[in-house]
Parts: C-alpha cells; sequence; structure tokens
C-alpha cells in the first residue's frame, strides 16, 4: 500500500509539475528579434535600412504597439515578423523556434499561428467575392473540414465581430467601412491565431467607430488570449490598447514605453506627443516648433540618427549613436540627454 500511495504521490506531483510548467509557458516570449536588419538597395554604399539593428521581444498575450511617421519601418517590421519579408541579417524566433530561414513549406506548418488585420479594407478584399467567400479563405487553405462545419465557423466568427449572417451574401462595395473593417477582423481571427498584426486598423474609420473596434480587439483578446502588433499613427488608440509601445524612427527603435505621455523622454517621441491635435482649438499651441527641419527625414552618415531634426542636439549626438538602455525593466531610450539625467 505504501509503495502504491507513493506512485501516486509522485503522478500527483508530476501532473502539478506539468500543470505549473503550462502556466509558466504562458508568461515567455512568443517572439524574439535578435540583431535584425532590412535593407532593399543592398549595392548602395552605405545601405539604406528599413529595419536597423532591431532588438525585441514580443510576451504572450500583450498588445504591443508600434508607432512612427509614415516610412521609418512599422510595416516592414511586421511583414518580416509574418515572413512575408526576409530579413537581411539577424534572427526571428517564434515559439522558441528560428524560424528566420523557413522555406514556404515549413512556414505553411505554421502560418495558421499567424494573421494580419490589414489597412484600408475597400483594397483588401476580393470584390467578386461574398463576406462568407472572404471569411472562409483561411479555413480553406488551412482545413479540411466539411462545408457546413466552415460555415457555421463563418458565422459564429461573424457574431463575435457583431455582424449577423444577413451579410454572408454581400460583397465589400455593399458594406460600410467600419463594417468591411469587421469583416477583415473576423477573416483574420477565424483561425483563432496566436499572433496577429493590426495594421493601422483604425485609420479609415470615424470616432465613434474607433472606439468600438477598439473594444472588439480587445474583448476579443481576452476572450481568446491573442497576441497583437497594433501598428498606428493614433497615439490615443495605441494607449487605450497597447501594454507597451515601441516608437521607431528611420529604421531604429529609439524608445520603448508603457504608454505615450508627458512622461516620454525621448524628443522625437515628445514631438510626436505635442503633434497629436487637442480637441479644444482654444488649447492649441500656435507656431509651435516641434523639431528642426534641417535635411528632413536623411540619415545623418554618423552618430544619432534624429541629429539634424533634434531641438537639443549637443556635440556627442554627432559623433556616436546612443545605444536603446534600459532606464527600469519597462523603458527603454535610445539618447544622449536622457542617459546623462
Amino acid at each position: 500500500m505504501r509503495s502504491l500511495t507513493g506512485l501516486s504521490m509522485s503522478i500527483q506531483n508530476l501532473c502539478l509539475s506539468l500543470f505549473s510548467n503550462s502556466k509558466k509557458g504562458e508568461s515567455v516570449n512568443l517572439y524574439e528579434i535578435k540583431g535584425v536588419y532590412k535593407s532593399y538597395n543592398s549595392k548602395e554604399k552605405p545601405p539604406v535600412y528599413a529595419a536597423f539593428n532591431i532588438n525585441l521581444t514580443i510576451k504572450k498575450g500583450e498588445v504591443l504597439g508600434l508607432v512612427g511617421e509614415s516610412g521609418c519601418g512599422k510595416s516592414t517590421l511586421a511583414k518580416m515578423l509574418l515572413k512575408l519579408e526576409q530579413p537581411t541579417r539577424g534572427r526571428i524566433i517564434f515559439k522558441q523556434q528560428d524560424i528566420t530561414d523557413y522555406s514556404f513549406k515549413q512556414m505553411r506548418k505554421i502560418r495558421s499561428s499567424m494573421q494580419m488585420i490589414f489597412q484600408g479594407t475597400a483594397n483588401a478584399f476580393n470584390p467578386y467575392f461574398t463576406v462568407e467567400q472572404i471569411i472562409s479563405e483561411p479555413l480553406n487553405n488551412y482545413s479540411r473540414e466539411a462545408k457546413e462545419l466552415k460555415k457555421k465557423k463563418v458565422v459564429e466568427i461573424m457574431e463575435r465581430v457583431g455582424l449577423n449572417k444577413t451579410y454572408l451574401t454581400r460583397y465589400g462595395h455593399e458594406m460600410s467601412g467600419g463594417q468591411r473593417q469587421r469583416v477583415g477582423i473576423a477573416r483574420a481571427l477565424i483561425l483563432n491565431p496566436e499572433f496577429v498584426v493590426c495594421d493601422e486598423a483604425v485609420s479609415s474609420i470615424d470616432y465613434a467607430l474607433k472606439n468600438q473596434i477598439l473594444s472588439l480587439l480587445t474583448d476579443l483578446k481576452r476572450q481568446f488570449g491573442f497576441t497583437y502588433l497594433f501598428i498606428s499613427h493614433d497615439l490615443s488608440a495605441v494607449n487605450k490598447i497597447c501594454d507597451r509601445v515601441v516608437v521607431m524612427y528611420l529604421g531604429n527603435i529609439v524608445e520603448i514605453i508603457p504608454h505615450i505621455n508627458e512622461q516620454v523622454q525621448h524628443p522625437y517621441t515628445k514631438a510626436l506627443l505635442a503633434a497629436t491635435l487637442i480637441p479644444n482649438p482654444h488649447q492649441r499651441e500656435k507656431n509651435r516648433v516641434l523639431f528642426r527641419e534641417g535635411e528632413g527625414l536623411k540619415l545623418p552618415e554618423r552618430g544619432c540618427i534624429f541629429q539634424n531634426r533634434c531641438l537639443y542636439a549637443q556635440s556627442i549626438c554627432l559623433t556616436d549613436q546612443p545605444a536603446l538602455m534600459s532606464k527600469n525593466d519597462e523603458y527603454y531610450v535610445a539618447c544622449h540627454l536622457c542617459h546623462n539625467h
């Protein structure tokens, strides 16, 4: 009896250990991006990088915001994470697997785990497809289920995003922008992916509808444990939905922060925040200088990448590129001025 009791206790301890490890696994990094570069014109000397030495982790279950001006490398980084673009250099780790050099065939096995909600739903759908065909397309690509079961899943996901089954036979041009956006969300989530890129998902809709879509994305994340990469120019939307925010400038990460507010330190992030339009026109500052126009978005040959536009540039900024340094566990900044304070 003692031996049986001992065996029972051993099995119980093993089960508890496995359960504990699985719970711990929920907080591990879903993505690890290590020293990633992307250049589209490598023949130029020096090459121009859309992504430069990106080191970043994305935690499982978090919403990571990605902000910056157009052309700063946000979408390029997202496409590399989805393996729609190949890095020039560096490694991309997904669920502890190095997928950097995965072939199309290898990616097909995990492709259903990563999806994208596209910007501009008017151009994201086949105009000859009905809503049912649009949403069921991922199922047709990755599932061999019966047609009746697929349709049931389509109706279920439509209801979750606020559309009833009367929309099944509609075409893209027969819906409003908000309805099309919901269809785009349904299409991205129908495979129950672990990672979803939201590329300007609320950029083309009005204020009231934007809040509805943000609430919908948040609710779906709570229900299913999705991990989002939320790309947006809308700082209020980013602050509402994101757990952390990454700020990019000319392919470089310049700051990683919990929220974009008055506590940000990098001059570029401060300029982005100051450029946000205040609803009350009487509270807006006229002729406020946010940064020097200088040479625009031209990349300096050396030193800090923001030196030619920064209002606070010092001599060291012209010669040495600042490293992305930790201020605490949740805050990182690449700025000589911030490092000295």
